[in-house]
């Protein structure tokens, strides 16, 4: 399968995650390709009775849609599944994730994904700082 450099950026319920759309458009400058935005809720999770959560989503959406991105929120309790499948049907090339502090080992969802994407799918960890 030829893989375009499309990019998917994995966001979380925070305002902050702004700065991974940057990367994900700077990369887009770069290499060209589709940018995607992605954010997995957890089953039963419900961030529309949640204000600030609720807001940092939409909040989210704006930006996606500002710099030309889909954002895309899924509903599973099995997150790194669910970003791989999101990456085999959308031909995604490149992920970019914000850096976990506090979360190292086998528990990272940074190892899980190398381990299970790399070398077809490249992954880039965006600084917590």
């Amino acid at each position: 399968m030829d893989m375009q450099n499309n990019i998917m950026v994995c966001v979380t319920k925070q305002k902050t995650c702004e700065k991974l759309i940057q990367s994900g458009v700077k990369i887009k400058e770069q290499r060209g390709g589709n940018l995607f935005v992605v954010h997995v809720a957890p089953t039963g999770w419900n961030f529309l009775g949640n204000s600030s959560e609720g807001e940092a989503l939409d909040y989210l959406f704006e930006i996606s849609k500002s710099v030309g991105a889909d954002m895309t929120v899924l509903r599973s309790s099995e997150v790194v599944g669910t970003i791989i499948d999101f990456c085999r049907d959308n031909n995604i090339s490149i992920v970019v994730l914000g850096e976990s502090p506090g979360v190292s080992g086998h528990d990272n969802i940074i190892f899980k994904l190398r381990k299970r994407l790399q070398p077809k799918v490249e992954i880039t960890v965006v600084p917590a700082t």
